[in-house]
């Protein structure tokens, strides 16, 4: 008989039999092993050249969920979950080992019950989008799945999506939304549901509270503030970046600061107390029409400046449409020879200009994390600016990518080039201190 993962089995070897669930394999073991759950609750490692024979005692049956009956309450918000995969939907099986991903309303609420306190939910997966794998494609997709819901009066949305490209794709929908009736709150997991030090449930309902309790229209980024369960911050999507591999308060903003912080502790049954920290910001408005714009230039690129580059590395990107560079300092790449060991460098503005002449609009951004692009502080700048490069101010490298993108692929190259260094989504800062 055919065996699966969660069937009861009997694996034969010729010194012993071992009886147990049959478990995913995990990575530190290679295909060459079968993996039992025993009834201590251990799991053990079996070679396959070991095994003379798998017995299943009983198929693995996928147990009904008794759901959670919806009940639509009168007088709460109607709040839209969107799923893109990821960990925030996400809860383990025990009985498989597997994970199991929860997407519609009656699983979301099942799983985090607190949410029909807040408001009434729909939910539905957009698609799988793994956050490493995303393309400018996903990004359409999720403004389409936005505007399908907007037509049906919902209240607000939340866009749940895995953490490593979050703020590179509220940032490109920021662009993309010209102007909203309705919040629009991104939201992840650092860690899985099935932890103890799961962030999951805490972000997804300080956003639904953010949503539900204010009247901030616009798009956002709901994600702890700190390493505590204390409060969640609504960051701005175009100033945020992902600072952290793992740790919950990972996402801070940069050359700017919290739009809002959301408490998650009621003090003595009042509702969470919301601070917002920006005065100024759009507000709801159901007569405001909802404006989406998702073309984007799949040809744009971004080139870190490193030590040691070589001019192929910028004529790689001759015939692009756009290209970002994320430069030293005030805004610089190599270009001068102090000595003859940089002698290539003498190479590398010319293969800029090349870049530039095949009708690519270059645009420097900085590798500091703070501050801004000055790029007529020094020679070096000054050179790169006559080459036509155009200062990208103190806007994060990947957003000036995918914002170099929208505009490419929505106007005419001579308007992106006034664009570029103008703040349109609150993405360059006025002030730098």
């Amino acid at each position: 008989m055919k065996y699966n993962n969660g069937d009861i089995v009997k694996v034969h070897t010729k010194e012993e039999i071992y009886e147990g669930i049959l478990m995913p394999r995990p990575e530190i073991f290679d295909e060459n092993y079968k993996v039992i759950k025993l009834d201590n609750g251990y799991n053990i490692g079996i070679e396959n050249k070991k095994i003379t024979k798998i017995e299943v005692i009983k198929k693995y049956e996928k147990k009904k969920e008794e759901g959670h009956r919806m009940s639509y309450k009168s007088g709460l918000p109607k709040i839209s979950i969107l799923h893109t995969g990821g960990t925030i939907a996400s809860r383990v099986d025990y009985r498989s080992g597997g994970v199991v991903a929860a997407f519609s309303p009656e699983e979301i609420v099942s799983m985090f019950p607190e949410l029909a306190e807040i408001a009434n939910i729909d939910s539905e997966l957009i698609a799988n989008m793994w956050s490493d794998d995303l393309r400018f494609s996903h990004f359409k997709l999720i403004a389409k799945a936005i505007e399908k819901k907007a037509k049906e009066g919902i209240d607000g949305i939340i866009i749940g999506i895995g953490t490593d490209n979050l703020a590179v794709a509220s940032a490109a929908l920021a662009f993309i939304i010209q102007q909203t009736p309705i919040p629009i709150i991104f939201t992840g997991a650092q860690r899985s549901s099935d932890r103890g030090s799961s962030d999951a449930a805490m972000n997804l309902i300080c956003a639904a509270e953010f949503i539900a309790k204010t009247d901030f229209a616009g798009v956002a980024v709901c994600m702890h503030e700190n390493t505590d369960d204390k409060t969640c911050a609504i960051l701005p999507p175009a100033k945020t970046r992902k600072l952290h591999s793992s740790r919950r308060d990972a996402f801070k903003p940069v050359n700017d600061t919290l739009i809002a912080r959301v408490n998650i502790t009621r003090v003595d049954g009042n509702p969470r107390k919301i601070e917002f920290i920006k005065e100024s910001y759009a507000k709801k408005d159901k007569n405001r029409k909802l404006i989406i714009n998702p073309n984007m230039e799949e040809k744009v690129g971004l080139l870190k400046i490193t030590v040691n580059m070589f001019p192929k590395q910028f004529e790689f990107f001759k015939g692009y449409k756009g290209l970002v560079i994320e430069g030293t300092g005030l805004g610089h790449t190599p270009g001068h020879a102090p000595n003859e060991l940089a002698n290539i460098h003498k190479k590398i503005f010319p293969a800029i200009k090349k870049v530039i002449d095949s009708g690519c609009v270059l645009v420097m951004t900085t590798t500091c994390l703070f501050g801004r692009v000055e790029m007529q502080v020094y020679s070096k700048g000054r050179d790169l600016l006559k080459l036509g490069i155009i200062p990208g101010e103190d806007m994060l490298p990947e957003t000036a990518f995918v914002k170099l993108a929208w505009l490419l692929g929505n106007y005419k190259k001579e308007e992106v080039k006034e664009l570029i260094g103008k703040n349109l989504r609150g993405e360059i800062s006025e002030r730098v201190v």
